[in-house]
């Protein structure tokens, strides 16, 4: 009889412990023409909660143990913007801090004590987020919106609107250390993980550029094959991303409800696949193995899967109001639960 026990608490315990795995993972959506988070089962493909987080969450970045995530919420009716912090284990908002007007995209570093906030005040708001206390607004120009830190730590990373630039900042002394020229207004960019090349989405062109960061200059202007039947109406870049293993980069085309591919083991990186998308591919990111693809489709009020091997849309998941910044977080065991 003793002997069946083992036996039976593997049988009862083995669906549990596979349910863990899979929530080990969680894709944060943030809303941007809504109130709210989605948050969804990457094993599933299903929406597993809603969180309201304050008037269009625009910023969505996480700490890199994925405890934390910091948000900006735009509030674009106020004068002021908001951070929040955000629990992965309880998925709650813990503190909220009130910021520049509309801060967009930001960044923190991997212990998430410091967030850069880009603000429409024409600075990034250097935030110790321990303290909750603003250290320094750096000024940049133009409208700070889209930012990375390198994978160190050690650098920031903006491109602001309306200025032609990428602009460089010591995340330690918090100050401005450099620039990237780039042919246009920046939208979205990527880094890669040694921190030698960037890419970044420029206003009027349907593709992107590739830049050497060391030597500070673009190296490669990448244009997409774009069919020529839907050159007829005007479209975007926005949206880009670095598969994991970083050999492909992958780019939204907004107005042309298009995804494109690149081979990125070759100089400069080339084409490889088209992928038909709906309503406004804008933001892009990846599971952590690679395998699939996220991108939000903020007319649609969706986000689409996609295979990376098969480059095939395997589910479209509904979520709120004009989905924009999505995020697939690696959660301690304790949070999945």
């Amino acid at each position: 009889m003793n002997a069946l026990v083992p036996l039976l608490l593997l049988t009862f315990l083995t669906p549990t412990v596979s349910r863990e795995a899979a929530l080990s993972q969680k894709l944060y959506v943030a809303n941007s023409a809504g109130n709210d988070l989605h948050i969804i089962d990457p094993a599933t493909n299903k929406v597993v909660r809603r969180v309201e987080v304050g008037p269009q969450p625009h910023g969505l970045v996480a700490t890199q143990d994925g405890k934390q995530l910091f948000l900006t919420i735009e509030n674009s009716d106020g004068d002021e913007g908001e951070l929040v912090w955000f629990d992965t284990a309880t998925d709650s908002v813990t503190k909220r801090m009130k910021v520049g007007p509309r801060p967009n995209q930001l960044a923190c570093t991997p212990d998430g004590k410091l967030v850069y906030v880009p603000c429409d005040d024409a600075s990034w708001w250097v935030i110790d987020t321990v303290n909750a206390k603003v250290l320094k607004k750096i000024a940049t120009g133009g409208r700070p919106h889209n930012t990375l830190c390198s994978a160190d730590g050690k650098r920031m990373y903006l491109g602001p609107k309306g200025s032609y630039h990428v602009l460089i900042a010591d995340a330690v002394e918090h100050k401005l250390v450099g620039e990237i020229p780039t042919s246009d207004a920046p939208r979205p960019i990527a880094l890669s993980k040694d921190e030698k090349r960037l890419y970044a989405n420029v206003d009027t062109l349907i593709g992107f550029e590739v830049a050497d960061v060391a030597k500070r200059k673009v190296i490669h202007r990448v244009e997409a094959n774009v069919p020529e039947e839907l050159l007829r109406k005007a479209s975007r870049s926005h949206g880009i991303g670095l598969t994991p293993d970083e050999k492909e980069v992958w780019m939204c085309d907004v107005f042309h409800d298009r995804t494109y591919v690149f081979d990125n083991t070759q100089e400069p990186p080339k084409q490889v696949a088209t992928i038909e998308m709906k309503g406004g591919g804008y933001w892009i990111c990846f599971s952590p193995d690679g395998k699939h693809c996220y991108i939000s489709e903020r007319i649609g009020d969706s986000v689409a899967v996609i295979d990376t091997t098969t480059r095939k849309v395997v589910a479209r998941i509904e979520v709120g109001k004009a989905p924009k910044r999505l995020l697939v977080v690696r959660v301690p065991p304790a949070a999945s639960k």
